[in-house]
């Protein structure tokens, strides 16, 4: 960059995770960058989220791995209960998840997302409570009106807003193109802890269902609860009604023992329930001209992987370095290149999730308390070969030549 060269202008929507992330990068680069952000303001709270592998050398080559590590939420115990409540195995997190101990991080995504927006606020634009309404490419740019009225034009737009992205709908079309359905649907809410859990999970599982208390704290806070089950369709009449969502739930698990009824009597009276299917988005391209996705707008890979974080990080950090003294057609394909394997791989790792979590007959359940039964206490300290399958190149430097055009 020279002082009478402008900056190019990058458009994020999105300031979650892979936003932010993207937004570092590209600013070390020399992008002026704008986020948008639908939000009031950085999302603070939210359930645990996992950094792995790959993804512990993007925080720590972004500076922010030591307030990481101090934010780490010590699980130590995963406990399984039959469809009567009796328990079958309790095992360290990391023998199911493929985690390292001592290396791996879990976080409040609060705390992740606190991290990020710190590291960038100071030279980052940041448009709160505001969102994409319409983007129209043309040879100069992507012209782009805003929800809140305003109109500009940037160099390059980055859609980083999830697994249901607005953006990719503007750019590729309905979701239902590139959502993968994986057979489940679920129900998670915050609610007293009276059941005097520390640092762990118990799930109690029946055929096909599913219900699982996570306290991240001790005994007096809040527990995470969680409610899953198995659906051969999505049911979409009750995506758009939270009534509906609630009652669909309670059916499902009216029947159910253990602390089920309790779960459902919070579910009923708490004043959030997010509901979603699981799913994964599998797109054959993550860009379109001046425009691409990052994160789970381009290839959700579902919890079941717990990997969802970890492509945000190591997805903003590889198309960042990828635009990086390159126009924006071959960087948005050295993107791709660079980056879709790795992708690719996590993702396969849905199967195992669901298969550990949630069996859906009950021979599979009891084949998969049997697993259970024979697993060590002490989880490998060799995490799963995915997890870090991709190596960093190194970052060019922020005197990298400006990309053309």
């Amino acid at each position: 960059m020279t002082p009478t060269t402008p900056p190019r202008q990058v458009l994020i929507s999105g300031a979650s995770i892979a936003g932010p992330a993207l937004a570092y990068w590209l600013v070390l680069c020399g992008y002026a960058v704008t986020v948008v952000e639908k939000a009031g303001g950085p999302r603070a709270g939210g359930y645990p989220v996992d950094v792995r592998g790959t993804a512990l050398e993007v925080v720590r080559r972004m500076g922010i791995l030591p307030p990481l590590r101090d934010a780490h939420i010590d699980l130590r115990r995963l406990t399984f209960l039959d469809g009567d409540g009796d328990r079958v195995a309790s095992v360290h997190p990391h023998s199911v998840s493929g985690g390292v101990e001592g290396h791996d991080l879990e976080v409040r995504r609060g705390d992740l997302t606190d991290a990020l927006y710190t590291a960038v606020r100071d030279d980052v634009e940041f448009l709160f409570d505001d969102s994409v309404d319409t983007l129209d490419q043309s040879g100069h740019g992507v012209d782009v009106t805003f929800r809140g009225g305003g109109r500009r034009t940037f160099d390059l737009v980055v859609g980083a807003d999830g697994m249901h992205s607005r953006t990719r709908e503007m750019l590729f079309g309905p979701e239902e193109r590139f959502h993968r359905y994986l057979g489940y649907c679920f129900a998670v809410f915050t609610m007293r802890n009276t059941f005097g859990l520390s640092h762990e999970t118990v799930m109690w599982n029946a055929p096909g269902r599913a219900a699982a208390l996570y306290a991240v704290g001790g005994d007096g806070d809040d527990v995470h609860a969680f409610l899953n089950f198995a659906r051969p369709v999505p049911p979409f009449d009750a995506f758009p009604d939270p009534p509906a969502q609630r009652n669909l739930v309670a059916a499902v698990f009216a029947d159910a023992g253990w602390e089920v009824p309790g779960m459902l009597a919070a579910m009923r009276d708490a004043d959030e329930v997010f509901f979603d299917a699981v799913g994964q988005i599998r797109m054959p391209r993550w860009s379109s001209g001046r425009a691409a996705l990052v994160g789970d707008a381009a290839y959700a890979p579902s919890f079941l992987t717990g990997q969802g974080t970890s492509l945000a990080l190591v997805g903003a950090y590889m198309l960042a370095r990828s635009l990086a003294g390159r126009d924006h057609t071959a960087g948005l394909a050295a993107y791709e290149h660079g980056t879709r394997g790795f992708v690719t791989l996590n993702q396969d790792l849905v199967g195992a999730g669901g298969a550990t979590l949630f069996p859906t007959t009950a021979e599979a359940l009891e084949q998969r308390n049997a697993r259970l039964r024979k697993l060590s206490a002490i989880p490998s300290g060799a995490g799963r070969p995915a997890h870090s399958a991709l190596a960093l190149p190194d970052f060019p430097p922020a005197s990298a030549p400006r990309p053309a055009g």
